[in-house]
């Protein structure tokens, strides 16, 4: 029963159209999950993203304004102080979250404005209590296993998943951690620096504008703005405004003779997975290539990711401006193109929330925001931005100008005093990220010399990592076997000067102007857990019609007005990242050429084959590590068998270290594969030979269970998760596995492809050699390296066998 003071409350400030946008938000991610019922929510989406939900929802709570005449059910100060403590006991994991179900069910049923308040003290009283009752966290089983000041420390990204379905579930959460250390906003110069250098974009703007001005009827009108811009914001009629007005401005520009070297058009598919992605990703609005080359083209045309060029955002109401689903939105359009177009070294793209619209830029970095701006008070900036974007080059589009195309594509090196041209023939690898190393590999020859096979290997490394083509060079030089053979290397450099982030793509911007909401919110939390702040809920962007000031606690969720993203709660990069953040980091563009072409063991064309594989990146290791050169990152992707399935080797020095150096190379933090690291490794523990060579007992663990015969893999949920889960949650998975022989057998029995089925012998068989009697190695010992041989040996003579 709700108190008559209450009652009065509520009935005086209704929550009217206050949860509107929350509303929606969750409706589209329920429809896109096909969640009927809010009780299954949490088996669907998991605790993670429940938690981000009941974020959003706490603040958008405490946004309404009866939160702040609402008494306090705890002794605070009134019902907004509640909600800031729940808000912390959410966010740090103090609270069970399937606890806000009842709450968000009545919200998403309309429920009275009654008995969402009282669903809101129900579980402010829940929280108290859970947060007083709470036991204290016992002590370690066992002293925790630390990494050495040497140890940099891991970080992992999108771009690290193995045989996943890309589910917005999974992939969200480790989006928003690739990109916090590095996301600023409100910057004032990101159109100035991007749109800039684009010839007569001033003249083109000018005269279009005039153009829509003069058109009978006028198309806009100072001091009132675009005449048919859809009042009530709904998207069908917001697509149709953008189609019509893009059209328009390249009609006027082309009658005053302003013509684009390559035709564009705006496309519009919001209801059509686009082609071209693991899972099905929708596109509101986007800049493509118009194949035709003409001025008006057809609807008929197919799209794909590879042909989005700018991707673009709506949301109907202003405020999902500050919403960080709004910008997480565009960000999977990012990695969705960058993983499409192997070329592109950044993405521009745009955000339209009502008439409120923003510029973005996304880079190996991470990412800026510009300042937001009215597109009815600032029609020149409107038609400026999509004069631009029609008439940008490649290169200011983000495309890599070192690569040409001329009956194929090329890219020059200058290699022993001379340049040499290498032809790029096919794209072997690219990995689906949006910050990170961006490693891509393509399958090359030199010119006239087609049988002389190379793989030309491109990758965004920060600048103090040693360069892994030095490395590969000395290793060559020494003798080592089972390796890729250097050919060459270089820092590729445009326009003369090195090709960085910092410098060549963002062009020296400075992000001094602008602010990080993640580095905010820390500053915050070092000074008070919950006492409230003021945030201004606009930039100080050109023509923005609204500002105004909203007190919100120090614990932030993800639709805070300036943390763009979720708070971090359970990240699986160490603290020293995180510690790091201040010093300002860059990332430089390397090019590395390699002798020896050869294929993913999942490719291999017999279970044979993929042992081969294996067993030549053993001896490719153990031969790295007589050079005094430690691998770190054994993955599936970097293990290699030979084109005529004789032989293996080893690939990607990337995070490969010399043994005897003194210290740890300075960088903040290292990627690898997660689901292929030893236990230990994922425990932190120092890093030795020891941890690769179990790393190939994951690798041929994990091959089992998902390759289906040559070159054909399918996908299994249980192991999916794999790339999901904490390092320590992992390493516990992992150590049950193997724990337990019957155990270890029963999963490999029930779990492996019908293809690899003659391999459960030798698995079984090398379990207990990488785990005698169930127990991890505690002690280096290079006779591991002849056992592991052994076994795989001798499974390749027991296959030989069967197939006589």
């Amino acid at each position: 029963m709700t108190d008559p003071s209450r009652s009065t409350i509520i009935g005086i400030k209704p929550i009217g159209q206050g949860l509107d946008a929350f509303h929606k938000s969750v409706q589209s991610l329920f429809q896109e999950l096909n969640i009927s019922n809010p009780i299954n929510v949490l088996d669907r989406i998991g605790s993670e993203g429940l938690q981000d939900h009941a974020l959003d929802l706490v603040l958008a709570l405490q946004a309404l304004p009866a939160s702040r005449l609402l008494p306090s059910n705890g002794g605070g100060k009134n019902l907004f102080s509640d909600l800031s403590r729940l808000n912390l006991s959410i966010n740090t994991g103090d609270f069970d979250v399937g606890r806000v179900i009842p709450l968000l069910t009545a919200v998403l049923n309309n429920e009275s404005d009654d008995i969402i308040w009282d669903k809101v003290y129900e579980i402010v009283a829940e929280s108290v209590l859970t947060t007083v009752a709470k036991p204290s966290t016992p002590p370690p089983s066992s002293p925790p296993r630390t990494a050495s000041f040497q140890q940099t420390p891991w970080t992992f990204n999108t771009g690290s998943f193995v045989d996943t379905s890309d589910l917005r579930r999974n992939v969200d959460p480790i989006l928003k951690s690739e990109v916090e250390d590095n996301l600023v906003i409100d910057h004032p110069d990101v159109f100035t620096t991007f749109f800039g250098q684009i010839p007569q974009l001033h003249e083109m703007t000018t005269v279009v504008l005039q153009s829509c001005q003069d058109a009978e009827p006028s198309l806009f009108q100072k001091g009132v703005g675009w005449l048919d811009w859809p009042g009530g914001c709904e998207e069908t009629a917001v697509l149709q405004f953008l189609r019509r007005h893009i059209d328009r401005f390249l009609l006027f520009a082309d009658e005053r003779g302003f013509r684009p070297s390559k035709r564009r058009r705006c496309i519009t598919t919001p209801n059509k997975p686009i082609p071209g992605s693991v899972s099905k990703r929708k596109l509101d609005v986007g800049l493509a290539y118009n194949s035709s080359n003409e001025l008006e083209e057809s609807d008929r045309q197919n799209y794909d990711w590879s042909h989005i060029l700018v991707p673009g955002e709506l949301k109907g109401n202003q405020r999902e401006d500050n919403y960080s689903s709004t910008w997480l939105d565009l960000l999977r359009y990012a990695r969705e193109i960058f993983s499409a177009q192997d070329t592109r070294r950044f993405v521009l793209g745009f955000t339209l929330c009502g008439s409120i619209m923003r510029l973005w830029e996304f880079d190996r970095l991470g990412v800026i925001g510009s300042t937001p701006f009215d597109i009815n008070k600032d029609g020149q900036m409107f038609v400026s931005v999509f004069l631009g974007c029609l008439w940008m080059s490649e290169e200011e589009l983000g495309f890599d100008p070192t690569i040409l195309e001329d009956n194929g594509r090329y890219t020059h090196i200058w290699r022993n005093g001379h340049t040499e041209r290498l032809w790029l023939e096919g794209l072997m690898k690219r990995q689906r990220s949006v910050a990170g190393r961006a490693t891509t590999c393509w399958r090359g020859s030199l010119r006239d010399k087609s049988e002389c096979g190379l793989v030309i290997k491109d990758s965004w490394e920060y600048e103090e990592r040693p360069e892994e083509g030095l490395l590969l060079k000395e290793a060559t030089e020494a003798g080592v076997k089972n390796v890729a053979r250097y050919y060459h290397h270089e820092t590729v450099r445009t326009g003369g000067e090195v090709d960085d982030v910092l410098d060549k793509v963002r062009k020296g911007l400075s992000d001094i102007v602008s602010q990080n909401p993640f580095q905010q919110r820390q500053v915050a939390h070092s000074e008070a857990d919950t006492s409230p702040i003021t945030l201004s809920a606009s930039g100080p962007g050109k023509g923005r019609s609204r500002s105004r000031s909203r007190t919100m606690t120090r614990k932030r969720s993800s639709s805070s007005v300036q943390a763009s993203m979720p708070p971090t709660k359970r990240s699986c990069s160490g603290s020293p990242v995180k510690q790091d953040m201040q010093r300002r980091r860059n990332r430089v563009h390397r090019r590395l050429i390699m002798r020896d072409v050869g294929k993913s063991i999942y490719e291999a064309s017999s279970p044979h084959g993929i042992l081969t594989g294996l067993l030549g990146g053993i001896k490719g290791h153990e031969s790295l590590l007589d050079a005094k050169i430690l691998h770190r990152d054994i993955s599936i992707g970097n293990v290699m068998l030979t084109m005529a399935e004789d032989d293996g080797f080893l690939i990607d020095l990337d995070l490969a270290i010399k043994i005897d150096r003194e210290n740890a190379s300075g960088v903040p933090s290292k990627t690898g594969t997660k689901v292929f690291m030893a236990i230990g490794a994922l425990y932190g523990e120092d890093h030795n030979f020891m941890h690769d060579l179990e790393s190939f007992f994951w690798v041929l663990f994990w091959v089992c269970i998902h390759c289906t015969g040559s070159g054909g893999q399918r996908r299994v949920s249980k192991f999916q998760a794999w790339n999901f889960e904490s390092t320590e949650n992992l390493a516990k998975i992992k150590k049950g596995s193997v724990d337990e022989e019957d155990k270890f057998n029963k999963e490999v029995d029930e779990n492996f492809t019908a293809y690899c089925t003659p391999l459960i012998p030798c698995i079984k068989e090398l379990r207990k050699a990488v785990f005698p009697e169930g127990k991890r190695w505690f002690k280096e010992d290079r006779q591991l390296y002849s056992g592991i041989k052994s076994v795989l040996q001798q499974a390749r003579k027991d296959l030989d066998t069967i197939e006589q």
